[in-house]
């Protein structure tokens, strides 16, 4: 038996069609059947039947948001490491140097990130 012919990716093809479709047919019944009535008091914001106060739009650090980015980045890493454990002995030496080269490349990126100080909060 051949396990590698392209019908064995139509049930995949299949499904992503599909979920796809849902997304897109979603987004559009939604936006013609939501009611457009507008005023101030919708508008309003409203927060635990608090009035608002102030503006809420004010400065946030950037370290804020490269710290954000950065987890994201490393926290990414961690799910490549899913296929490399489910098949590890399949892949032999080939997928631990595969391995090692990938973690490699992040360790570099995460030495580069600390020697510009891109995770100190205080300065």
């Amino acid at each position: 038996m051949d396990t590698s012919s392209n019908l064995n990716y139509l049930p995949l093809l299949m499904q992503v069609a599909v979920a796809a479709g849902f997304v897109i047919f979603t987004l559009f019944a939604t936006h013609l059947l939501t009611p457009r009535v507008k005023s101030k008091k919708k508008e309003e914001n409203f927060e635990c039947g608090i009035e608002g106060q102030g503006n809420a739009r004010f400065p946030v650090s950037i370290r804020y948001f490269m710290t954000a980015i950065l987890f994201v980045l490393f926290d990414v890493e961690v799910i490549f490491f899913y296929p490399y454990a489910v098949n590890f002995h399949e892949l032999k030496l080939e997928g631990l140097l595969a391995v090692v080269l990938f973690v490699g490349f992040f360790l570099i990126g995460f030495i580069y990130v600390r020697k510009k100080g891109a995770l100190e909060w205080e300065k």
